[in-house]
This record gives C-alpha cells, structure tokens and sequence, in this order.
C-alpha cells in the first residue's frame, strides 16, 4: 500500500498541516521539524501524486505557441488546432495563447521566449530556428523551470525538453526514395526548393533525401537548394527562372512550404513533365494532387502535434513521464488515388 501524507505525519510526529507545507515549499517550518518529514518521507519511499495535488488546487496551466506569421498554410493550420484546442481548455484545466513571429528570425524567436518566460508560463511550444540566440532563450527558460517544446523543426543539443514532429531525415528520405522510383530511367536533374537552411527540418529533410538519391542505381544531379523563405512569390520567381534555365529538369523536391508559388510556375509548363513531391497536405496540394501537377505530399497531423505538446507539457509542469508512442508523429504519403476527404470549414 503505498504510504500517506498521514503516515508521513505520524512517522516524523508533526501535524498534517506542517507535512503540507513541506511538500509545497512553504514558510514556517523549522530547520530541524523540516529535516524530520524530509527524512520521513525519504524512510516511506512516499511519492508525491502531483498531477491529483494540482487537480485538488483547480490548477490551470498556460501555454504559449509561438509560430511563425505569414501565409503559411501549415503554420496557419496549426494556429487554427492551437485555437481549436483553447475551445476545451476550461475542462483540461489549460489557458492556450499564440503568438505570431517573422519566419526565420532567430531573434524575434528568441525575444517571444524571454516574453514567455517573464509572464511565468507554465510552457512554451515553438517552431525552433537553429541559431545560438534561440538556444540561449530555451535555457533560460530552463533555468526559470518552464518545459520547452519544439514543433516541427527540432533543436536537438539544446535544453529543450521534447520534440513533437517527425522524424525529418527519414520523411527526405522517404521524398528521395519517391522521386527516384517515379522517375525511373528518365534523365535530367533535380531542384530542391527550401524555405530557409537556418531551419533544422529543412536541412534534415535534405540530408535525408540527398542519401536515398544517391543511393539510387543511376546517380542523377541535384541542382543547388533555391531558398524561396516560405514566400509563394519569391518561390514562383525561383522555380520560373530554373524551369527556363534547365530545360531537362526531371524533377522538384519542395522541402518547405512556398508551395502556392512552386504551383503557379508549374502551371506555365505545359508539357507537366516533371515529377513534383512537396510536404504538408494543404488546400492547395491537395488541388495539386487531384490535377496531377504535383505527384506525391508528405504531411504530418498539425491536430496531433498540438495535442501531443500540449500534454507534454502538462506532463512536464507536473513532474510525470512522457508517454512516448503516444506522442509519435506519423509521416503519411499521399497520392491522388488515397486522399481522404477535404476538411469542412470547421476542419473536421
């Protein structure tokens, strides 16, 4: 049977009154009455229920998301699943907020975090940039108590306490394995289009998808990475200028998200010649799919990855361990002939 705070009492002969202020770290306790229910308490091998102690103080937990701002479909479905799941925070006993930041700038990222921080968050979930002012934010983050979690986009080596995405490296792989089987004999390089490099699950998703080309019977060139910054119009601009400039181009691989613009350039091809996979399933790749215009998306559930960090980071407030196959974000494929039915406007 496991022990009680009324056995804590009896064994160290205190009040219940003085074991509670012990467990909560409360003023008025002596030095030598503290030692005694430590000691007691260490004896009973007594551990403490913290998720039952904070559901008895009606605790309510608030959360941070901070994303990127833009047009980014995916960002903006994850904002609408952060704000979807504000809905039931009442009940989960959670106050979830978003703030909106300029993709890739590791400083504005930075500086949301220390805002986080300095209004005592219970957690905070961000899409990471890789550079040092982020890592140094997480850990100051860390050292204030608050659990951190990275969405999407990992900062692995940094103090944060959880990753909720996929694994990026196996979903370019996954990319790379797709357009070497499509395209088979055919010649011709490959363009990559990325948002940015400063981001780690775009240059894990190439890392992933340069080793399973190369690991293709036939070696076939890849084009330098054209960065379009997850701008639909500067991403059109690049893939209009390397289509006129590589006349033989075979494939594109769109590891970020400017994929309206990769749309708009292809729709000016007319032959529609090329093998095209592109990440997230969107409004508009899901169009792309059913025109064929694009051959294969590789998405991630934005619904999921909100919920897993939300209960990572409760889990995390509260001391409890992670479930981890809970929390294991599926890679999903889809071609034309498996799309599931579009989202209504509430997105169900």
């Amino acid at each position: 049977m496991r022990p009680t705070v009324h056995d804590i009492a009896d064994k160290a002969g205190v009040s219940l009154a003085t074991v509670d202020r012990v467990l909560n770290d409360r003023p008025g306790v002596r030095g030598v009455t503290r030692a005694k229910v430590e000691a007691a308490i260490a004896t009973l091998g007594y551990v403490r229920d913290v998720a039952a102690a904070n559901l008895a103080k009606s605790r309510v937990y608030p959360l941070v998301f901070i994303l990127p701002e833009g047009d980014n479909p995916f960002m903006r479905g994850l904002e609408a699943e952060v704000r979807r799941a504000g809905l039931h925070s009442a009940v989960e006993r959670t106050r979830l907020s978003v703030t909106t930041v300029p993709a890739f700038d590791a400083a504005a990222l930075a500086r949301a975090i220390d805002v986080a921080i300095a209004e005592d968050v219970s957690g905070i979930a961000a899409v990471a940039v890789d550079a040092p002012e982020v890592f140094a934010a997480i850990e100051r983050a860390k050292a204030a108590g608050i659990p951190v979690v990275t969405l999407v986009s990992d900062l692995a080596g940094s103090g944060r306490d959880h990753f909720v995405g996929v694994d990026n490296i196996a979903a370019g792989r996954t990319a790379g394995s797709l357009m070497g089987r499509f395209l088979g004999n055919r010649s011709g390089p490959v363009a990559v289009l990325a948002g940015s490099m400063r981001v780690r699950d775009h240059g894990e998703r190439l890392e992933g998808f340069l080793a399973a080309m190369s690991a293709m019977p036939a070696a076939r060139p890849i084009l330098p990475v054209l960065e379009g910054q997850d701008d639909p119009a500067l991403a059109r601009a690049l893939i209009s200028e390397c289509l006129a400039a590589v006349p033989d181009l075979a494939g594109v691989y769109s590891l970020g998200a400017g994929n309206r613009g990769l749309i708009e350039a292809l729709a000016a091809r007319p032959d529609g010649a090329l093998c095209v996979i592109a990440h997230e399933l969107t409004a508009e790749t899901r169009a792309a799919l059913e025109s064929g215009r694009i051959d294969a998306v590789l998405n991630q559930d934005a619904g999921h990855e909100v919920r897993s960090a939300i209960r990572v980071l409760r889990a995390k407030a509260d001391g409890l361990p992670v479930i981890a196959a809970q929390e294991r974000i599926r890679l999903e494929i889809f071609i034309k002939d498996n799309l599931p039915a579009a989202p209504d406007e509430d997105g169900n």
